[in-house]
């Protein structure tokens, strides 16, 4: 396993331990010259947040950061970003996000693109099947999530 997939599998990882607690199994890593420095997942269920999905999750649990090393980084996500995700990542200058799958949810990848972000999708079908499976047995909380 290269570093690129054992990141992807911290991420999926993550959205494990979303799910075990009763969350959205949605998981990110932040990682910077191949070092995670925050991992997280969607935590808006278990802690009653607003804004706790994956990605916000482990850019706070990264904790403040220099904006020369956001410039440097590669954030991991299991599922495309949403709106708020992708205008932390903007935020943050940070120009590699690498997307587990983009087939039960197409975010703002485009916009991350349209501001010169490297977007690369894998379609990973632990991904794909992980939210699939979410899904179809909790599609009120999946809308929640989505603000639909």
């Amino acid at each position: 396993m290269d570093d690129a997939d054992a990141f992807l599998q911290a991420a999926i990882d993550e959205a494990g331990r979303g799910l075990a607690e009763g969350g959205i199994p949605i998981g990110s890593v932040l990682v910077h010259r191949g070092a995670i420095l925050g991992r997280g997942h969607n935590r808006r269920v278990q802690q009653g947040s607003a804004i706790l999905h994956g990605e916000m999750d482990a850019l706070e649990r990264a904790g403040r950061q220099p904006a020369s090393v956001y410039r440097e980084c590669v954030i991991y996500t299991t599922l495309s970003p949403c709106a708020m995700c992708t205008g932390a990542i903007l935020l943050y200058g940070i120009p590699h996000v690498i997307v587990g799958e983009n087939q039960t949810f197409l975010g703002e990848e485009q916009w991350l693109r349209s501001r010169g972000v490297r977007v690369d999708v894998w379609q990973d079908e632990r991904c794909i099947r992980l939210m699939r499976e979410f899904i179809a047995a909790q599609p009120q909380l999946w809308c929640e999530d989505i603000g639909k």
